[in-house]
């Protein structure tokens, strides 16, 4: 149990795949100009890690060591054409927006990080514990520098296609935000901010 906790918590702050490892930066970028469509990326890519995770590890001892990268990848493919086809089906318009980045968690070097580092070497309960843990820390980040661009840039806040937040016609929005200079600008404070707490943790 001690071993799952570990490895559920890791990946949200200690391993964080955007701020720590520092992976999958391109569609995190790309898609997170508002909270709607970086909360559905989050959810596109945690669907695909969480079950190649675990796919991954039950097989992991009938698999080759030459061959386990290709195999790597068509699990990962698998699950991507799953929620590929999902979103097109039943969140067209979200899926408009994400555009190539969907079919391209295929190649996001977070899935196949895990599943090389982790789900490989490790229990089917631990790959979910993983899996989980990594699916919650990407979701934070990345809604998180959605709601933020949005906001800024736009005035409005909407998640799961519902509008939470409207400044009104008088806010005048720093357009910046939701341009790709906005995107690194709210990254590069996150990675400042986590360097803070560390370095505040390690003096306390």
């Amino acid at each position: 149990m001690k071993e799952f906790w570990n490895a559920f918590t890791n990946g949200i702050w200690k391993e964080n795949p955007l701020l720590v490892i520092i992976l999958g930066l391109c569609p995190t970028l790309a898609v997170s100009g508002s909270a709607n469509d970086a909360f559905g990326m989050s959810l596109a890519l945690a669907f695909v890690l969480i079950f190649s995770n675990i796919f991954i590890s039950f097989i992991r001892k009938w698999v080759p060591n030459d061959l386990r990268i290709p195999l790597f990848i068509i699990v990962i493919s698998t699950f991507v054409t799953i929620i590929d086809y999902s979103m097109n089906a039943f969140q067209p318009e979200l899926y408009k927006n994400l555009g190539v980045f969907v079919p391209l968690i295929v190649v996001n070097c977070i899935i196949l990080g895990r599943a090389e580092a982790y789900a490989y070497k490790n229990t089917v309960m631990n790959s979910l514990a993983d899996g989980l843990g990594m699916s919650i820390g990407y979701m934070l980040v990345i809604t998180f520098i959605g709601i933020v661009r949005e906001i800024s840039g736009n005035g409005t806040l909407t998640l799961l296609n519902h509008q939470l937040l409207y400044l009104g016609d008088s806010y005048r929005p720093a357009l910046i935000m939701i341009m790709p200079p906005g995107a690194f600008l709210v990254m590069g404070s996150l990675f400042a901010f986590k360097k803070w707490l560390n370095a505040r943790k390690e003096r306390s």
